[in-house]
């Protein structure tokens, strides 16, 4: 029985140390990057990793999943294999056969929350690159030349996102895109 944190944020950038401050763990699984999708390698070593009767401590719902089909899946599959899942902040706990309606009611309505946010995000991010083009400052052509395997060999040379994106002269957000391709 092992008490396992997973924390996510969406950028290198950010800072995990809010995240499950004070709860005491035996494991940490750390993910940087959007939780739009479940293709994250922390996520997926987590769910290898993880045996009947561990706990999976997670600060939030939105950190596990900002879909809420994936949010669902993962939960029960955390549930089948016997693990109880921890949400903090929500002061939720999901384990095993065990059901709560109203549980599985709030983690529904605060994942379409986290869903709707997400969405929300990409709309503005949209917005953003309609206006930036039309001022004549975004191109996509620029984000395609950026040369992919220099890329992946500056990252396995342990190079940092940030200083990847100044030397190529692109974002931080494609030096990532990158990075989650391999």
């Amino acid at each position: 029985m092992t008490d396992i944190a997973y924390i996510r944020v969406s950028t290198t950038e950010q800072n995990t140390e809010r995240q499950l401050d004070g709860v005491k763990v035996n494991k940490t699984f750390t993910d940087k990057c959007s939780g739009g999708s479940t293709a994250r390698p922390a996520l997926t070593d987590l769910l290898d990793y993880v045996r009947e009767g561990d706990t999976v401590h997670v600060h939030s719902i939105d950190r596990l999943a900002r879909n809420l089909q994936d949010l669902l899946s993962l939960v029960e599959e955390f549930k089948s294999k016997g693990v109880t899942l921890k949400f903090h902040k929500e002061s939720l706990t999901f384990e095993g056969a065990v059901t709560n309606a109203m549980q599985d009611l709030m983690l529904s309505m605060i994942g379409a929350v986290a869903q709707f946010e997400k969405a929300m995000i990409n709309e503005r991010q949209r917005e953003g690159i309609e206006k930036a083009k039309a001022r004549g400052v975004y191109s996509q052509e620029r984000a395609k030349r950026v040369d992919r395997e220099e890329v992946k060999a500056l990252l396995a040379d342990g190079l940092p996102m940030a200083q990847i994106a100044k030397k190529l002269g692109c974002s931080s957000k494609t030096i990532q895109r990158i990075k989650n391709e391999s």
